[in-house]
This record gives structure tokens, sequence and C-alpha cells, in this order.
């Protein structure tokens, strides 16, 4: 499930967009200042962040220098709607710019165009010569089927979503065997060991020194 944190101190506002967004399928997590957001992102992996600019504590634009460095795409949520600010927020990084009041519809307008440039929406996926049907799960190279269990698919699916992106251990484990798992390092590089022989991706799936595994294509 797509997993979006929501950065909002303004807790109708939170729990309406919460409602929306539960009830097109994604996940939510809230919080309601940059601190907690923080937090957040240090405790689990987000495939996408609602972000207010004036936060308690730390302020949105402040927070996107955590952020980008974690390559996850950020939509803005503001009542600041200078096209000043519109900039300032896009060149630092920002995928999109919402100003308040907005419609629910068109909220999850644009956080479904930016997950799809973000590659975390399409059904078929093909990268490194794989074919990705996402609503039936199965995995083929060419005409040949590949069978995964649930964890390497679930691990094959997140590389393929971060294709070119570093991802650690920690984020690796609790994206694929969920925060409330136990479990450690060698859990991950076991599975990621069979997911290269069964997937055949010896030479594109490569180990990044002291930090975990990139996807490469």
């Amino acid at each position: 499930m797509t997993q979006i944190l929501i950065v909002e101190d303004e807790r109708l506002i939170n729990e309406l967009i919460r409602m929306s967004l539960c009830g097109a399928g994604y996940g939510c997590t809230c919080v309601y200042d940059g601190d907690a957001a923080v937090e957040a992102l240090d405790r689990q992996a987000f495939d996408l962040v609602l972000l207010d600019v004036m936060l308690p504590g730390v302020d949105g634009f402040s927070l996107m220098e955590y952020i980008r460095p974690l390559d996850i795409p950020v939509i803005f949520l503001t009542a600041r709607a200078s096209v000043q600010d519109r900039v300032y927020g896009l060149k630092l990084g920002a995928d999109d710019y919402l100003v308040k009041p907005f419609e629910v519809a068109e909220l999850l307008a644009r956080v479904e165009s930016v997950l799809r440039r973000w590659h975390k929406t399409e059904r078929f996926l093909s990268c490194c010569g794989l074919s990705i049907d996402t609503l039936s799960h199965t995995v083929l190279r060419g005409e040949t089927p590949i069978n995964l269990t649930a964890k390497e698919y679930a691990l094959l699916l997140l590389f393929v979503q971060n294709r070119n992106i570093a991802l650690d251990r920690d984020r690796i484990y609790e994206r694929v065997w969920g925060p409330g798992e136990r479990g450690d390092s060698r859990t991950v590089d076991l599975h990621v060991q069979r997911l290269r022989h069964k997937a055949g991706l010896e030479g594109k799936l490569v180990t990044v020194y002291r930090v975990g595994y990139r996807l490469e294509e």
C-alpha cells in the first residue's frame, strides 16, 4: 500500500486529508509539527509527503532540507499563495504546490499525478528486462515466469519503484517486513541474494557500501 505522510498542524484539515486519502486506498500517517515529521521519516519509509509550510517549530520550507536527500516526493499544502512562495517551494525540490483552501478532488488528482511521475502507481512496470504486473503480482523475464515469494516480490517492487536510488537496509526492512516486525540486516541481505539469483539481477542490484542496495537501470 502506498504510504503518505501528512504534515499539517490544523487538526481538522489533517483529519479531512487523512479520511480522503484512506478512502482512496492510501495508507496515511498524520503529524502536526516539523519535529514529529522528522521522527516519522526516521521511523518509516513513505512514498509521498504532504507538507504544510507554516508549522510550529520547524517550518515546511526548512523541513525540505531534511526531506530532499531521502528522495521522497513532496507536495506543499499552504495558505501562502504568492508567486514568490510557490517558486521558492518548487526550487527547494517540491513536486507540487497546492494553495488552501482546495477541493479534495484536486488534492487526490495531484497526489496521483506525483506518484505516477515517480513510478509508484502503474499496474505494469518494466525494468532490467523484467515485466511486472502489480495487480496479479506476476513477474516475467521475456516470456518466462519468475516464481518469487511474497517478500521477494515486495522487495523487487520496492527496488523497481525506486530504481537508481540507494536504499538503506533499515528502510528496506521497514518497507517490506513492516515496522512492527523483528529481524536484522542479515534478513535483508539473504533475500536480496535470492532475488538477484531468481530474477537475473546480478550486476544490476548492487551493494552500496555501508548503506544498502541500489537497482541500476
